[in-house]
């Protein structure tokens, strides 16, 4: 009984590990560039939207539209309404513009890395076909090898367990 679960984990390892590896494959040059103009993409729009709510907040902050915002409610100390007021639109504001140069620098970084992936995706172009073949070549034969060594190696281990069952039967 220890000898039949010994197999069968070294059988479940043996096809986790290829399957595993066959499809662990490094993204090309291409496949990162789309990558980074969707995040660039996605920033920018993120951008456009905090400019948007800065400008928001910009004109809010303005004394005649703290005094409109504020007319329908009744106080007896409506300078520390408006002061208030004006801190709490001030706190979000800052926050903003915080949030839109974290996004600025996100920018220039992306916009550099996909000038970097622009070239390593045309250096990956102008390789000759020649070694592009080699490379797929070798990639097939070791698959062919990962994957038609491992079905071997469960059939000479099906077999073998098949003689020991057999074996056992005789006795």
């Amino acid at each position: 009984m220890k000898y039949r679960s010994g197999l069968v984990t070294l059988l479940l390892m043996l096809a986790v590990a290829g399957i595993g590896y066959a499809q662990e494959q490094p993204p090309t040059a291409a496949e990162s560039l789309d990558n980074l103009r969707a995040q660039l993409l996605d920033v920018k729009a993120k951008e456009e939207d905090l400019q948007a709510r800065a400008q928001q907040l910009e004109e809010s902050l303005k004394p005649e539209n703290i005094e409109r915002s504020l007319a329908g409610v009744g106080s007896t100390r409506p300078e520390e309404l408006r002061e208030s007021r004006r801190r709490q639109l001030t706190i979000e504001r800052n926050g903003v513009l915080a949030q839109l140069k974290l996004l600025e620098t996100t920018r220039q970084r992306l916009e550099t890395a996909i000038a970097n992936a622009e070239a390593r995706a045309y250096q990956e172009s102008a390789q000759s076909p020649a070694s592009n073949q080699m490379v797929l070549t070798g990639l097939s034969s070791y698959r062919w090898l990962m994957f038609g060594g491992g079905g071997f190696a469960a059939l000479a281990l099906a077999g073998g367990v098949l003689l020991y069952r057999r074996k056992l039967r005789v006795r």
